[in-house]
């Protein structure tokens, strides 16, 4: 475990951000950066790739990697390398926030604390804890889950509400290392603008379309060009059969006229100038039927 000094120098070192599908990793990682660079979703699992966050500030530089929740349940090859990016993260990090959400504990949440390694500083992160409207019940709770790992501290937030993050700042930066910092001051990110315009894409996808669109669908960048200020953007957005294509596009293409304005609108919040959107739906079928097939569309 590293050791906890007093010494103002510089700090700086991975975070990684690990939990259950669906308690709010990404939220919380946009939340601390204060930037949207992991997409969010009510649909579980939408994060699909490990995704670095940076954040600079007080003589610390918090490089925080949201991964995909842990798969307990359909052993297929998406979920397989999911769960594989999770555990190469574990070994890696300097610190590990392991998220539940407030007033639940369940199996799926105990089989990713078998996960943790016992020689990396771990951080129970209760979030959503502003939904916990008795705050006597909040004390039990913590014990009960911090009971089955020898947690460093216990930080309950609201990721949404902003809640505690400077509390939980200050307990990670106490077992970052003592080194320069990796990247540049006002880098946020460690991924390309194509990457991130691929996930904004995806992201609003399934949240239009929701539980209709099957995980498999998926989104590629299928050119990426810059000319001063302005972003022309062209996407694929890749579904197993004409079904899935008729639901993407939807009446007389609304749908698809939805997602796109909504994903341009962030991109250009993101990007910080214009961007030209265009989006096309195509069938790809079989293309993840593999784990080698999974990792040429740019899983890891």
């Amino acid at each position: 475990m590293n050791e906890i000094t007093d010494n103002p120098e510089f700090r700086c070192g991975y975070i990684a951000i690990v939990g259950r599908p669906n308690v709010g990793k990404s939220t919380l990682m946009n939340a601390l950066i204060g930037a949207k660079v992991s997409i969010t979703s009510r649909k579980a699992q939408t994060t699909r790739h490990r995704i670095t966050g940076i954040q600079t500030k007080d003589q610390t530089q918090f490089v925080y990697i949201d991964t995909p929740g842990f798969q307990t349940r359909h052993s297929n090859a998406l979920n397989r390398t999911l769960n594989r990016t999770v555990t190469t993260t574990l070994t890696a990090a300097d610190v590990i926030l392991y998220i539940i959400e407030a007033g639940t504990f369940g199996p799926a949440d105990q089989q990713v604390i078998e996960l943790l390694p016992k020689n990396v500083p771990c951080i129970l992160v209760i979030n959503k804890s502003d939904r916990i409207k008795d705050k006597a019940v909040m004390m039990p709770f913590a014990q009960k889950v911090a009971a089955a790992f020898p947690f460093t501290a216990i930080v309950p937030v609201s990721a949404t509400l902003r809640f505690q993050l400077e509390n939980l700042e200050g307990e990670i930066r106490k077992y970052l290392p003592e080194q320069p910092p990796m990247f540049g001051e006002d880098d946020i990110t460690d991924r390309s603008e194509k990457f991130l315009a691929a996930e904004i894409v995806r992201e609003k996808l399934f949240r239009f379309v929701g539980d209709e669109l099957p995980y498999t669908s998926t989104v590629l960048v299928e050119k990426f060009e810059q000319e001063g200020n302005l972003r022309r953007v062209f996407v694929a957005i890749l579904v197993d059969r004409d079904g899935h294509k008729s639901m993407v596009i939807g009446n007389k293409g609304a749908r698809l006229k939805e997602i796109s304005t909504q994903s341009r609108i962030d991109m250009e919040k993101l990007f910080g100038g214009p961007v030209y959107l265009e989006i096309w739906v195509k069938v790809k079928s079989g293309w993840a039927d593999n784990e080698a097939g999974l990792r040429a569309y740019g899983y890891e």
